[in-house]
């Protein structure tokens, strides 16, 4: 089930057939129960709990980026949008906090009820509600599709947001432009009762992860799997074998996770790629997940990696 993946649960109906209709969005806007997720600086506004809070949209402060994006239409058939706030100066916010690998930090503001704060999505994702995670990552991916993409890839004018945010249109040269989603390959490769992890120069000490890499032009799949693994880790890998996807709006990604058998076991790194790969034992991964390994911390959950290291420990895989 998508469901299981986090960020895989977004239960919002897209209503693509409302995106060319200019009054059927001015209704939307209009409706008694619409709502607005708000972010800041790629941080969600959440409430008490960790929920996701939906605005009205009168009390949508004046500091949107753009019109904000029309989502879709929640299960009760309340309108649902998302709004970048990042231009809002008055959010509560420390530097240094907002420079960490894990930013810990509640960004409250002015104007904002109590409880109310905007918050990494990473830092949260494992607490969030299915269907908030999914929701969020939806408008997420959304707007840093939008903060990214603000000129023609044909001319270089400015576009402009159309088809209720899911489009982009040059008034310059006609071009039409739509969000994209890069694809990532991410790897569990095992050999024996071991899988391979590995570590990003940069990374916290002791944090190790499945290998992944993006996908290029012309390749299958399995063929990138086998490539990123050569690549990082100078491995042969033979079968490969699809097992869950997961949105990762950090700031477009497919995340595709596969399992793979590995050929043989001396690993020679590409520096570059990586800091270091080890193999980790059935046993030793699972003492990890426990935290009772204190040179291993897992992966962090809600990741793709964490669901598939479990259940390669689960023999699901």
């Amino acid at each position: 089930m998508d469901e299981q993946v986090t960020f895989g649960g977004a239960d919002i109906d897209r209503a693509a057939h409302l995106r060319d209709d200019d009054a059927g969005l001015s209704a939307a806007w209009a409706h008694p129960e619409a709502g607005v997720a708000c972010f800041w600086k790629g941080k969600p506004l959440l409430g008490p709990g960790d929920a996701l809070v939906w605005l009205a949209p009168h009390a949508l402060p004046a500091e949107a980026v753009e019109a904000p994006i029309f989502l879709g239409l929640a299960r009760d058939g309340a309108p649902r949008f998302a709004a970048d706030l990042s231009g809002w100066a008055e959010v509560v916010a420390d530097p240094a906090q907002l420079a960490q690998f894990h930013d810990p930090s509640r960004n409250p503001a002015p104007g904002l009820a109590e409880g109310q704060a905007f918050a990494d999505l990473r830092a949260t994702m494992g607490v969030l509600s299915a269907g908030d995670a999914g929701n969020a990552a939806m408008a997420r991916g959304m707007l840093e599709w939008h903060r990214t993409h603000r000129f023609c890839a044909r001319c270089g004018a400015a576009s402009q947001p159309a088809k209720g945010g899911w489009s982009r249109a040059c008034p310059s040269c006609g071009a039409s432009h739509f969000p994209r989603t890069d694809p990532v390959v991410i790897m569990l490769i095992t050999h024996g009762n071991d899988v391979l992890l590995g570590r990003s120069p940069g990374w916290p000490a002791g944090m190790y992860s499945l290998l992944a890499g993006f996908m290029e032009p012309g390749e299958t799949v399995e063929a990138a799997v086998r490539r990123e693994v050569m690549e990082e880790a100078s491995l042969r890998v033979g079968a490969v074998r699809y097992l869950a996807s997961q949105p990762w709006p950090f700031p477009a990604s497919l995340m595709i996770g596969c399992a793979g058998e590995a050929l043989e076991r001396d690993i020679r790194l590409d520096p570059v790629e990586l800091d270091d790969a080890i193999w980790v034992s059935r046993e030793r991964c699972l003492a990890a997940m426990a935290g009772d390994d204190p040179d291993l911390k897992p992966a962090r959950k809600g990741a793709i990696a964490r669901h598939l290291l479990d259940m390669w420990l689960e023999d699901r895989s």
